[in-house]
């Protein structure tokens, strides 16, 4: 739709600071409700500049593309400003960063953090392997960007930087972009985007799922980034000494096939990780896996109410070393690097 400036005028109260609900550098977000009822999240830019009207024209130009149920959905935008305006569905329930970072030992349960993760890979499989003209690479994948509604359902946003790959090409060179600490090494040094630079970012993201460390800030005691610390804790089967408690003790078997993944993600080498569908597909399994073991142990609660359910409990070191049940295609290529 186009909407009109004094209807989002309206939606807003005059772009009341109490509407305020995000932004940063680029912009401010507003929440407000237009004359449909609708309720909405409209993305207002702070200046006029080259790159913010290209940013909204591809931003545009992909969402109108995309309809899937874990992004974002655009709703129209406003062509009477000097810099246009989007208009976006309200996600009510704020960013993953900002559920995962919050004070307090204890975050979102592992149960919607593997689930917030099959969401999130669901949408990049789709725009990596759409019906529409050309694969579409996000190219800022952060926990920042995924937002979370009312029943904590993942919805990917912010495509003001994604790319288009021809059909024809296996990537294209282009100015590196990004966020530090979830940036691929090899696109920044190279300048060379492909599908496997958001196979990269989705695998810190992961990272960040299992520690609740924060990926562009986090140095360990010997001055390793996240990732590497994550990698080499986990090459030496010392996981546990970065997993966040919540994810040890809620997680069962699945967490170490989950870093396994993240593990394999964020290998060096683009061409060494995995796809996104390979992803998509093993992430999937393993919560269907989970789904159907937490049936079978109500089933058995229910059967007989004097049988004790083990509860979850803190996993040891020799525990983990003992646990080989990932797909052989991760587990190696996670274990033992090319």
């Amino acid at each position: 739709m186009i909407i009109s400036l004094e209807d989002i005028e309206k939606a807003t109260h005059n772009f009341d600071k109490d509407l305020e609900v995000g932004g940063g550098g680029h912009g401010t977000v507003y929440k407000g409700i237009l004359s449909n009822q609708h309720i909405v999240a409209i993305k207002k830019p702070k200046k006029m500049a080259q790159k913010e009207i290209d940013e909204f024209i591809n931003e545009v130009a992909i969402l109108s593309q995309i309809k899937h149920k874990n992004v974002v959905k655009l709703y129209g935008c406003c062509l009477e400003t000097e810099v246009p305006m989007l208009v976006y569905e309200f996600i009510s329930n704020g960013t993953l960063y900002e559920h995962l970072h919050v004070e307090g030992p204890r975050s979102l349960s592992w149960d919607d953090r593997l689930r917030i993760a099959v969401e999130t890979v669901k949408a990049l499989s789709y725009l990596h392997y759409s019906t529409a003209s050309m694969p579409i690479i996000h190219r800022d994948v952060k926990s920042a960007n995924i937002l979370l509604d009312d029943t904590l359902t993942a919805k990917v946003a912010d495509f003001g930087a994604s790319k288009y790959i021809p059909m024809d090409k296996s990537g294209l060179t282009t100015r590196a972009q990004g966020t530090r600490g979830y940036w691929d090494p090899m696109y920044f040094y190279t300048g060379r985007l492909t599908e496997k630079s958001d196979v990269y970012s989705f695998g810190v993201v992961l990272v960040e799922l299992l520690t609740r460390k924060k990926p562009f800030s986090y140095l360990s005691s010997g001055d390793e980034s996240l990732v590497v610390h994550f990698v080499t804790l986990f090459a030496e089967g010392n996981l546990p000494q970065i997993l966040d408690q919540q994810v040890m003790e809620e997680g069962g078997q699945e967490v170490e096939e989950v870093a396994a993944i993240a593990v394999a993600c964020v290998k060096i080498r683009g061409e060494d990780r995995p796809t996104m569908r390979q992803v998509e597909s093993t992430l999937a399994r393993l919560r269907t896996s989970e789904e159907r073991d937490l049936d079978v142990a109500k089933k058995v609660t229910n059967i007989d109410i004097a049988i004790d359910v083990p509860s979850t409990k803190v996993i040891t070191n020799e525990e983990w070393s003992r646990r080989y049940s990932m797909e052989e295609e991760f587990i190696v290529s996670a274990r033992y690097p090319r």
